[in-house]
């Protein structure tokens, strides 16, 4: 006589039974034991910690930013370009690779061009910050960025903010005679407005979309006029 389990009958939990509990019910068992051993201790009378104080708590800090004052609370660790965007509210400034290598950032500060993604806010308490939307004259275009408009400069105009910051400098070195590493010679204070001496001193801007010739071109065009 077969002891094995008929096909037409086949054995269920309750056939399979361990001393009085079921397969599915000691499977069970075990999965709600393991859940448990892994919930945190809870003590109903203890109070929870409180927050941590931050390691570097906001102090004031006052910016002259396009003119204007602006007084911040701000941690000693933001950037420039954070303090400009988030708590300025001046967004023309972008964000692009945060590591001073594209030029999307640059602004001015005391005339010249700086990565205000690898500078701290609050070493510039005392210096003129000029931003993209401090180079027009209120509603009127500065004649770079008319410039920029007449010779299509730019295509998605992400770096255009930085290529315009930049390029106020960039007119400002050649007048004042600083050489680069594009001038024929270092000791003359005279710089010609040629597109090496352009290309050269606007390296430091990336464009994604590649309008250098056109950038030059606006570059040229306002250094003439």
């Amino acid at each position: 006589m077969s002891i094995e389990p008929s096909l037409e009958h086949p054995a269920g939990d309750d056939d399979n039974a361990i001393g009085g509990l079921t397969r599915r019910g000691f499977l069970q068992s075990a999965v709600a034991a393991a859940a448990a051993t892994h919930l945190p201790l809870v003590n109903a009378a203890e109070t929870p910690p409180a927050p941590a104080a931050p390691a570097f708590p906001p102090r004031p800090v006052k910016l002259d930013i396009n003119g204007k004052p602006y007084a911040l609370m701000l941690e000693p660790r933001v950037t420039l370009l954070d303090a400009l965007r988030e708590y300025a509210g001046l967004t023309g400034s972008k964000k692009g690779c945060d590591r001073g290598q594209c030029g999307a950032c640059t602004v001015l500060v005391n005339g010249r061009r700086v990565n205000s993604c690898l500078t701290l806010a609050i070493m510039h308490e005392d210096d003129k910050i000029t931003t993209i939307e401090g180079i027009a004259q209120g509603e009127q275009l500065a004649p770079i960025q008319a410039a920029f408009v007449e010779h299509d400069a730019f295509q998605c105009g992400y770096c255009t903010p930085g290529q315009i910051c930049s390029a106020v400098a960039c007119m400002d070195e050649m007048r004042s005679g600083t050489a680069s590493a594009a001038s024929a010679d270092v000791r003359i204070k005279v710089v010609a407005f040629s597109d090496e001496e352009i290309r050269e001193r606007m390296s430091g801007n990336l464009c994604r979309c590649g309008a250098y010739n056109n950038i030059v071109a606006a570059v040229r065009a306002t250094s003439k006029a």
